[in-house]
């Protein structure tokens, strides 16, 4: 008889943002004439740029001829998308970083997901706390997080860096040593950013002790202060320390589109075995590749043209991200993010519960958010608002909080 991998009966519940689905629809049955505002999933709402736009119609017109028609794409992605990736993102700000050392993907959740595989399941995992919830959950179906304990809401085997208004949510070096170390910056949920100098730090303490940083750049785009790294590899050292993670769903909006991509260095290696080598072979035995059409439009991304869209298309949602970290300080929130990062941070009022908070603000101004608990303990108390609403809607839901 077959058997199911029973680390999956360690997982918490559904997956947050399907628990959230389901309690707005809920609430939408009941109440068929109330418009609800959505502010707590990270979709995007504005149209694809227009260089990517013209980019998709031609690579769609390749396909329909014989001699420019595109099958499946080459494991580690097309070349032009690579050499584009390594020139602009990592060459033009001093990382050394090459075409082969990038590898495309359909998105950075599934890589920060998938990119556990390639480590032993008896590895010691580090996540700041709150976190992104994949990093978590992932390693829970590998077995390497131990049982789930509820009273102090976390896995025993995990090791959490608690991240509050104390450290300016950005967490202190643990003083148990993890094989492994999750980073997110610009931080999601809480929109904290990291210095140069606070990240060096992390970088010096997974050399001298062996560790492997995991460092999520999802929202590197939306870094306003130039002082701030957009990329691990702008530290001394993060090649032999660090694997990064990127997407193009939050400056592009190619949520829909799906394109992420993975930077494992070659100087990256365990012993005499390199992970550029390991990944590569995982890579290419489960994944078949991105489509050579949404290949295409994420090389425009790097084009003059295409680079003027994003900054426009991120200045878009950062106008959000600033109406909603100003209107919820002057009605007398604490906020925090919302200046390098898309996301705005807040304190529930009253000591509210999270999750109380969330169907509050439903149920009363019919706004919906994403509860803090749902990132692990340390969010408890806190509550997430995302910048990537529309101008009208954005305003229409603090016109609504105002009233409550």
């Amino acid at each position: 008889m077959y058997r199911i991998n029973e680390n999956y009966l360690n997982l918490q519940g559904s997956y947050l943002f399907s628990t959230i689905g389901r309690k707005v629809s809920a609430f939408q049955t009941a109440n068929p004439d109330v418009p609800v505002i959505r502010l707590g999933i990270g979709d995007v709402t504005q149209p694809l740029p227009p260089s990517v736009i013209t980019a998709l119609h031609k690579a769609v017109d390749e396909m329909a001829s014989a001699e420019t028609f595109r099958g499946y794409a080459p494991d580690l992605g097309y070349e032009f998308l690579r050499s584009a990736i390594a020139d602009n993102d990592y060459k033009a700000r001093g990382c050394d970083i090459s075409a082969d050392e990038i590898f495309v993907s359909d998105g950075a959740k599934c890589d920060s997901g998938n990119i556990q595989e390639i480590f032993s399941d008896d590895c010691r995992i580090a996540v700041c706390d709150p976190v992104y919830p994949v990093y978590v959950d992932s390693n829970v179906m590998a077995g390497r997080t131990g049982l789930f304990d509820p009273a102090a809401g976390n896995y025993s085997r995990v090791i959490y860096l608690p991240c509050t208004a104390d450290n300016d949510f950005v967490a202190e070096l643990p003083s148990e040593v993890p094989d492994i170390i999750y980073l997110c910056f610009p931080n999601n949920p809480t929109g904290a950013a990291i210095t140069r100098e606070r990240l060096q730090t992390w970088v010096d303490y997974a050399n001298k002790n062996g560790s492997l940083i995991i460092y999520d750049a999802a929202y590197e785009a939306y870094i306003a202060d130039e002082t701030l790294p957009h990329s691990i590899y702008e530290c001394d050292g993060a090649e032999t320390c660090a694997i990064e993670l990127r997407s193009f769903s939050k400056n592009a909006g190619f949520t829909g589109l799906r394109l992420g991509f993975t930077v494992v260095p070659k100087a990256l290696t365990c012993g005499d075995v390199s992970l550029n080598s390991l990944w590569a072979r995982r890579h290419g035995t489960k994944y078949n590749g991105a489509p050579y059409i949404v290949q295409r439009a994420g090389e425009a991304c790097y084009s003059e043209a295409g680079k003027a869209e994003i900054r426009e298309l991120v200045g878009y949602y950062m106008e959000n991200a600033r109406l909603i970290r100003e209107g919820l300080t002057a009605m007398g929130y604490t906020a925090y993010g919302g200046v390098n990062a898309p996301y705005i941070w807040l304190k529930t009022p009253d000591d509210m519960k999270s999750w109380d908070f969330f169907d509050y603000l439903l149920e009363k101004a019919h706004v919906v958010g994403t509860p803090g608990s749902g990132f692990g303990a340390h969010g408890e108390g806190y509550f997430r608002l995302t910048a990537f609403g529309t101008h009208e809607n954005t305003r229409a839901a603090l016109d609504r909080i105002r009233t409550l």
